[in-house]
């Protein structure tokens, strides 16, 4: 079964890279969340042609509305789901919306998150359909919007209108792994500061309130706690040791004032806090909450907005779906692969949170994902397709 699984994928290699580069030239970047439908048409058209039935849902509308794609391939209800987003972070320039090849590197905004793994996943099931392998059940293929920007608009939607996960017993995504299984994921609150002051002529200072000034205050406060949230570590695999620690990170992006002659009359910046999985995130809600008060309560005029809102999540290394990923990345590749935690948030959480074991695994890098020189090796996209075939007709032979 593996042989006939990695000699049919194999030679797909020229499709599956032609689909990437297609995919990969269409410039999805969220925020804003441009070239959605362009997207989701192309990605409708190739399941059209590889015979997979799908239906496009309607998300928003607006002038950048949103699309998830629901497809399935097999007839029985239980489900393993192929799960993966089509978004991508904003580009460094529109040069890496033009892929090109050099070697075996495919480079491009979201060539390696997560493109070549939609690619992957669904030539995954064009080669189950080819080889004729039966299965006692069906693959539930759902590709989202908006994961970068925490999923409000994307999974989150599907769950709440019930369309993600029904009759799952167990999902895969495709995320920038580098041959790792992550089988737990941070949660998170990402929240926006605002501080509000006065504004007035420097000259006239004095009738002014500094809002600068003041947010130094909240900021002093937020490190304090940043050194009780940094001493707190994860019993999960995670490399370096370093990155075992709960994060608190003040300051991502701020803004303020609106001259050097003028007392800033208000001044933001966000916290983005990031929750190991033995943390729950009510729980770091409300310390949040308690903290902001006591700050308003000191005469701060504070506002605050949460961009993002996420659990934490995980699933036992013992779980059947984990030990057959394993045992199927062990045969692919010849190498096997260590369980670890993602440092950030991943929509595993989705799925766990209805009781469906869930997993990351996929071709590509995180350490450079989102960055400048965004690649993937075409050898890793493929093999990952024979991965995926392979651990569903384990799971659902």
């Amino acid at each position: 079964m593996k042989s006939l699984i990695q000699d049919e994928i194999k030679s797909y290699r020229d499709e599956i890279l032609d689909f990437t580069k297609a995919l990969v030239a269409i410039p999805t970047e969220n925020p804003p969340g441009r070239a959605y439908s362009q997207c989701v048409e192309l990605i409708a058209q190739e399941l059209r042609e590889l015979g997979v039935s799908s239906k496009v849902v309607k998300i928003t509308s607006g002038e950048f509305p949103r699309y998830g794609i629901l497809g399935f391939y097999g007839q029985a209800k239980r489900t393993l789901y192929f799960h993966g987003h089509y978004d991508v972070v904003p580009a460094a320039n529109q040069q890496q919306f033009r892929p090109f090849v050099r070697g075996d590197r495919l480079f491009g905004r979201g060539s390696s998150d997560m493109k070549s793994g939609l690619a992957a996943m669904i030539y995954a099931i064009k080669a189950l359909k080819e080889c004729h392998i039966d299965l006692n059940g069906r693959i539930g293929l759902t590709i989202v919007p908006d994961e970068e920007t925490g999923g409000a608009l994307g999974s989150q939607y599907l769950a709440h209108k019930d369309l993600l996960g029904k009759n799952g017993i167990g999902m895969l995504t495709p995320e920038p792994t580098g041959g790792t299984i992550w089988n737990a994921s941070r949660g998170a609150i990402s929240i926006r500061l605002t501080v509000k002051g006065k504004p007035a002529h420097v000259g006239l200072h004095y009738q002014g309130v500094n809002a600068f000034e003041k947010m130094l205050s909240v900021a002093n406060v937020l490190l304090r706690l940043k050194k009780k949230v940094e001493s707190r570590k994860t019993r999960f695999n995670i490399c370096p040791d370093a990155a075992r620690r709960s994060v608190l990170l003040v300051g991502g992006r701020c803004e303020g004032g609106t001259n050097f002659n003028l007392v800033p009359g208000e001044c933001s910046f966000t916290v983005d806090r990031r929750i190991n999985p033995e943390e729950e995130l009510r729980s770091e809600r409300q310390k949040f909450a308690a903290l902001f008060d006591r700050l308003r309560a000191r005469g701060i005029n504070l506002k605050h907005e949460i961009l993002q809102e996420g659990r934490s999540a995980r699933i036992s290394e013992r779980e059947p779906l984990a030990q057959t990923l394993r045992e199927s990345v062990l045969a692919i590749t010849g190498r096997a692969p260590r369980f670890e935690m993602c440092p950030g948030l991943l929509e595993i959480r989705f799925y766990i949170e209805r009781g469906i074991p869930a997993l990351a695994y996929g071709p590509g890098l995180l350490k450079v994902s989102h960055g400048p020189n965004e690649f993937v090796r075409i050898s890793d996209v493929v093999r990952c397709a024979s991965v995926y075939a392979l651990t569903a007709t384990r799971i659902l032979g």
